[in-house]
């Protein structure tokens, strides 16, 4: 790998760390929905006929606080800076290490923000298996930098674009595990991870069939994430 790409993967990620604002919601966003957002989420679902417990919601929050900031930082990643990453690969980098930069600066940011959540749900309840939580913690980040990436990709405008990505967030909250007493949707692209993180949050242990499928999820949408990174950095003819 040319030592470009670690060195762009470096330079993206501190363009995002030095921004205050960015630095102030990596704390207010995992405090506010471990905090107060689990207790809201918990009467939504007894209002739904839901039986969301309050462990259970408070776990799942931190979920939801880092596919909140891993999303919305993979948009804008790539909303803001379409210009840049095509003149990156029109100097000679490529559009293809661009995209790999980028994707390695999603997944570390990922891990910060998912470290914040992690820490905040452990010091608000206690995780009695705190490394399957770390785990699904990560799997909610990473799932939803390929949702950012693909609507940064496709839509230009950032108001347009944090909307949507705010939309995709919440259809996904209110249709997941526990919230209903009828499941909305079958699917969603984060429901067995929140069911892993219900189950670390309550002290059960989850079949290795719903690991591989997180673990699968996953990987597919940072590859996905990585495609919406390359088409946006490609030279155009």
């Amino acid at each position: 790998m040319s030592l470009r790409v670690p060195a762009a993967c470096a330079a993206f990620v501190r363009e995002h760390m030095r921004a205050p604002l960015t630095l102030g919601l990596l704390v207010a966003i995992p405090v506010f929905f471990v905090l107060i957002f689990a207790t809201v989420l918990g009467d939504f679902a007894e209002a739904l006929g839901g039986t969301l417990a309050a462990q259970a919601a408070a776990s799942i929050s931190a979920g939801w606080a880092a596919a909140f900031l891993s999303g919305t930082l993979a948009f804008f990643e790539v909303s803001s800076s379409r210009g840049a990453d095509r003149r990156l690969a029109l100097a000679g980098m490529g559009a293809a290490r661009v995209a790999a930069a980028r994707i390695g600066a999603a997944v570390l940011l990922a891990a910060v923000v998912g470290a914040f959540a992690f820490t905040t749900l452990a010091l608000r309840t206690g995780i009695p298996h705190p490394a399957h939580a770390a785990a699904a913690i990560a799997a909610f980040a990473l799932i939803y930098i390929g949702i950012g990436a693909v609507i940064g990709a496709l839509v230009r405008s950032p108001l347009e674009g944090s909307l949507l990505v705010v939309l995709a967030f919440s259809v996904d909250v209110f249709s997941g595990p526990q919230m209903t007493s009828e499941g909305t949707l079958t699917w969603t692209p984060t429901r067995d991870a929140a069911d892993l993180l219900i189950a670390a949050g309550s002290a059960t242990s989850s079949p290795a069939a719903d690991w591989l499928s997180v673990g699968a999820t996953a990987a597919a949408s940072l590859a996905i994430a990585t495609l919406a990174f390359w088409f946006v950095a490609r030279p155009r003819s």
